[in-house]
């Protein structure tokens, strides 16, 4: 099967919204139905389509298949770096294409994105029981797992 990366669209959302939502994995999306999350997700890309480049959503297309995969990128300026850091927020995959390398290509593609804005470094938030980290998708790919920092969160 023949995949390419390309920016996200507007008129990817429904497929966006099918494959967040069928992860099962986020408790606020399954307290909306599909049609709110579709034009919710489509209200973000109009906006990251005018943002000033602070954000990126690359998607995997497959073709005939669609859309099976993306990545969210938000590139933050520190005062201390010498570049900026990308912080990738979101890698997700279709279940049924999950490894054919689709996480592979995506993950290649922000790291290119990354040197060409010349940032310091990216960095990724995911959780341990999950089976990407569970088989060292990031590490294995170069990825370093911080010791002594801890990811602290305030819910609004």
């Amino acid at each position: 099967m023949d995949f390419s990366i390309r920016s996200a669209r507007v008129e990817d959302a429904p497929a966006l919204s099918r494959l967040m939502r069928s992860l099962g994995w986020f408790g606020d999306l399954a307290a909306e139905d599909a049609a709110t999350t579709t034009v919710r997700i489509t209200g973000y890309l109009e906006t990251l389509s005018g943002a000033d480049g602070c954000h990126t959503v690359l998607v995997v297309d497959a073709g005939d298949s669609g859309v099976i995969g993306y990545a969210a990128v938000h590139w933050v300026p520190y005062l201390f770096l010498t570049g900026e850091e990308g912080y990738l927020s979101q890698l997700f995959v279709e279940e049924a294409h999950r490894g054919l390398g689709v996480g592979t290509l995506l993950l290649d593609a922000v790291i290119a994105q990354a040197r060409e804005r010349g940032c310091s470094r990216l960095s990724v938030l995911t959780r341990a029981s999950r089976e990407a980290y569970k088989r060292g998708f990031y590490t294995s790919r170069g990825w370093i797992e911080r010791e002594v920092m801890r990811n602290l969160l305030y819910e609004l």
